[in-house]
């Protein structure tokens, strides 16, 4: 959802509070969770990102004379680089997404709800699938371009980067470079805006401890 949140505040479009447990925003998303769009009466749900970047380049409110998009089409491109992009966001959900989600919740929630260090295997396994995966991030989709599809920054540049923030940045050159041009071109002060704390952590405190425990 973070991703979402990028592109919502760089064109100033559909932003819906980040706190799901209040009652009009489970109006809006039945399922209480994040990211979600709502447009009129069109609603799509958590799970649904990928959905939600189209949506927000294919917008019908803005006349095709003007533009067929909210956002310039390098987020979404042409075809060919389009099928690029929803590759990676097909492929990133069980690999980037889901083990990066692993580390951060051993490396930095683990200790705060639980009182003391992660067991180190349960952490060194997970810090291996995740450069496993990293690995595959740049050989297959950054290659030595200036960004994941091309040389102009896209949707899937920004799903990736929320993922990678936690990377060791002294193995690694290549991604160190990339994610320092997503955030020239995203601007540093909304980068740092979206990636700061939310304040939900005692909101989901009794969750992680029931995951933890």
């Amino acid at each position: 959802c973070k991703s979402c949140y990028f592109l919502s505040l760089i064109h100033r479009w559909c932003r819906c509070s980040l706190n799901s447990k209040v009652d009009e925003f489970g109006k809006v998303s039945v399922m209480r969770k994040v990211p979600v769009m709502k447009d009129g009466s069109f609603i799509l749900t958590e799970r649904y990102e990928q959905r939600i970047m189209g949506k927000l380049h294919c917008h019908p409110s803005v006349p095709a004379a003007e533009t067929s998009s909210l956002v310039p089409d390098h987020w979404y491109p042409d075809l060919q680089l389009r099928a690029r992009v929803n590759e990676y966001l097909s492929w990133q959900h069980m690999t980037i997404r889901a083990q990066g989600s692993k580390v951060f919740l051993l490396r930095a929630m683990f200790p705060i709800i639980m009182g003391s260090e992660a067991p180190k295997d349960k952490m060194d396994a997970a810090v291996e699938e995740l450069k496993q995966s990293v690995d595959l991030l740049e050989q297959k989709f950054l290659q030595d371009k200036a960004f994941l599809v091309s040389d102009r920054i896209c949707v899937a540049d920004v799903v990736a980067v929320v993922e990678l923030m936690q990377v060791q940045e002294d193995a690694r050159p290549k991604l160190v470079a990339w994610r320092q041009r997503v955030t020239a071109e995203l601007g540093p002060k909304l980068f740092d805006e979206t990636l700061q704390d939310s304040g939900a952590l005692d909101l989901l405190r009794p969750k992680f401890q029931k995951l933890f425990s």
